[in-house]
């Protein structure tokens, strides 16, 4: 995504290469300076945020090195004010780090701010241009893909039919740690990735795409990870846009062998149901052959839609799966309290159910708890200002503005939270927050025409999963670890990851 404008020179970046990336861009700078100049808007003049002073070429790039995307901007917030100002590269940015900043964003002017700032990697093959990820809010595909999405996968109806679907993937996912690692350390977030691949691929398509038990289990893993990291990593031609065409590091080039095999991958998944002939399996893959019948999609759009849908839920589930057992292994009175709770509600049961969820209020509040402090999205993917007439805080925003919103500050701003660096799931009792956004003090789904229209799915398949996974086991430390040992230090990515992946202990427990 376009936040490679400003992690570029962060990490990878040395002087040496801050020289070279002076000495090849400055002709093409130049010149598109020449070619540009005349052309203000009337809204050039309007009173700017405040933010740090800009390098010439560079901007505020320099100003974010040294820490992980999500601190640096928090910290320069901290110094310039909520709703900031940055220069990266060649294009305008406004930062916002408070809930009454994204309240303007999200939901005051969401209409005007519905842009996507689409980075250059992401553009292999053309996918941007089916890609609800990055598609416009105001693209007509867009509305109809999210309507497919509010009418079949994601309304109570269509979350009811895949139910006992998501029941059985996870008690495969804790039949599995049960043979395999009982009394063993295990690397939680591989394992049970693996088990939102299956979760995910049944109720899309109706198949397994990783075998628990093999060592090819992590090939789709590695493949979708792959693709990730080559969209999030730094790139010239995002900082400075007139050198996209020369690809300089390979981005585009690298993420379209990554893009390809995975559309492969579900032609393969498509060509397969279309070869079935008059088998019809109750699934969305279904539904989206269907409509493709009805000429509403082409073959290529079904593609890009479940490739959409099935990366999106599976790596920030289990992330926030990993997540969650190392701070409740950080705290083992708040352990001890989930699991007091799932013995009461379960008793002698020994798989939770969908249908009890909701007898399950403080987990609920450990789940918010999580993402509040571990959001899975640190940083919202940018949006851009499609027209003038947007204001945050005052502060217009220009057409062709980036406008980041820094999910992560926002939900540890003193100004909304009590101790926001502590872990206390209890400060959610009471309170009447849901995930929806409705509260842009806590966003871990977005809001507004962005909030993420997988939440239901993804808040019952996470809940079920920790419901599982603490009701079956005894978890602990391994190797005389002690709560304090456990390291949840942050690494910036689309998906908020740790930087050192837990391994933990699950010890059967008999009901």
């Amino acid at each position: 995504m376009n936040l490679n404008r400003a992690k570029s020179l962060v990490i990878e970046m040395d002087a040496s290469a801050i020289l070279f990336l002076v000495c090849i861009s400055v002709g093409f700078f130049l010149v598109h300076k020449i070619l540009v100049s005349g052309k203000a808007t009337s809204t050039s003049n309007a009173r700017r945020p405040p933010g740090p002073a800009r390098v010439p070429l560079l901007g505020n790039i320099l100003d974010l090195r040294g820490a992980e995307l999500h601190h640096a901007l928090a910290r320069l917030a901290g110094v310039y004010g909520p709703i900031m100002s940055l220069k990266l590269g060649t294009s305008n940015a406004i930062v916002v780090s408070s809930a009454a900043a994204a309240r303007d964003v999200l939901q005051k002017h969401d209409h005007i701010l519905v842009g996507r700032a689409v980075n250059d990697a992401a553009r292999a093959l053309g996918s941007h241009e089916l890609s609800m990820l990055w598609l416009p809010a105001s693209s007509p595909l867009f509305k109809r893909l999210r309507a497919v999405c509010n009418n079949h996968l994601f309304s109570a109806r269509g979350l009811d039919a895949t139910k006992a679907v998501r029941e059985e993937k996870v008690r495969e996912l804790v039949g599995f740690l049960r043979s395999r690692y009982a009394g063993q350390a295990v690397e939680v977030g591989s394992v049970v990735l693996s088990g939102m691949l299956n979760l995910m691929s049944n109720v899309l398509f109706s198949e397994d795409v990783a075998d628990l038990s093999s060592d090819h289990a992590q090939e789709l893993e590695t493949l979708i990870n792959d693709m990730i990291e080559e969209i999030t990593k730094p790139n010239l031609s995002d900082l400075f846009p007139v050198l996209a065409p020369l690809d300089l590091q390979s981005r585009r080039r690298n993420n379209t062998v990554y893009m390809k095999k995975l559309y492969d991958f579900m032609d393969r998944v498509i060509c397969r149901r279309q070869s079935a002939g008059g088998e019809k399996k109750v699934d969305f893959l279904d539904v989206l052959l269907r409509l493709h019948s009805e000429d509403q999609f082409s073959l290529q759009s079904v593609n890009s839609f479940l490739l959409d849908l099935f990366v999106a839920g599976t790596a920030t589930t289990s992330l926030t799966v990993q997540w969650t057992l190392a701070e409740l292994l950080r705290h083992p009175a708040v352990m001890s309290k989930v699991r007091g709770e799932l013995q009461e509600v379960l008793g002698a049961k020994e798989y939770p159910d969908e249908s009890d969820i909701d007898k399950l209020p403080y987990l609920r509040t450990v789940v918010m708890e999580i993402m509040r402090l571990h959001s899975p999205s640190p940083i919202m993917m940018p949006h851009v200002a499609m027209a003038d007439g947007a204001e945050v805080g005052g502060f217009v925003v220009p057409k062709g503005t980036i406008v980041i919103v820094n999910v992560w500050a926002i939900m540890r701003d003193p100004a909304s939270w009590e101790q926001p660096e502590a872990f206390m799931p209890e400060r959610f009792r009471g309170t009447g927050l849901d995930f929806r956004g409705g509260d842009t003090a806590f966003l871990p789904f977005g809001s507004g025409r962005r909030l993420c229209p997988g939440m239901p799915m993804a808040t019952r398949s996470l809940t079920l999963i920790l419901a599982s996974v603490l009701h079956a086991f005894e978890w602990s430390l391994h190797d005389g670890m002690q709560p304090c040992d456990v390291d949840v230090r942050e690494r910036f990515s689309t998906s908020l990851n740790m930087v050192t992946p837990l391994k933990a202990v699950p010890t059967p427990v008999c009901h």
